[in-house]
């Protein structure tokens, strides 16, 4: 997995950095210099929102990415197919405001807390009628990104 700041790359695993030069030649067509070597690739839409395939003379390559959207919704997405006891922000942010404590029941659709991450607020509501077991955070708390915040029936 790459992070891209500018013309910076690195590789997040092992922290190798790559100094590329990245040109757009045409819609869709890229020219990288990269250690003085140039290399022509080809972006193609895939067939999902946020997917491309890369061709270069020889391979093609099949990518995803993997921004703070798309890490929310694909989080967004297994939390609708899991039925979760725990609620928890897929990114880093502030708690805003807890509606709820320890012991109180709560209707599906109801907001129990309001995170702001990215300068956005985001709501999270509960999807059945639940029992809030624990509140693990406060207002103004800063939280990371997957950690627990409520606990729930």
């Amino acid at each position: 997995m790459l992070t891209a700041t500018g013309k910076h790359l690195a590789e997040k695993e092992t922290l190798q950095d790559y100094n590329v030069d990245l040109v757009e030649v045409e819609k869709g067509v890229y020219s990288i210099l990269y250690n003085n070597k140039s290399y022509n690739v080809e972006l193609a839409p895939g067939n999902k929102p946020k997917t491309y395939t890369i061709n270069t003379l020889y391979n093609s390559y099949d990518i995803e990415i993997l921004d703070a959207e798309a890490k929310y919704m694909k989080n967004r997405k297994s939390d609708d197919m899991d039925d979760d006891s725990t609620i928890s922000s897929p990114m880093p942010g502030k708690v805003v405001r807890v509606l709820v404590k320890k012991g109180d029941s709560v209707k599906a659709g109801e907001t129990v807390i309001i995170i702001s991450a990215m300068k956005m607020e985001s709501e999270y509501k509960v999807k059945k009628d639940r029992k809030i077991i624990d509140v693990l955070v406060n207002d103004g708390d800063t939280i990371d990104g997957n950690q627990p915040l409520i606990i729930i029936e």
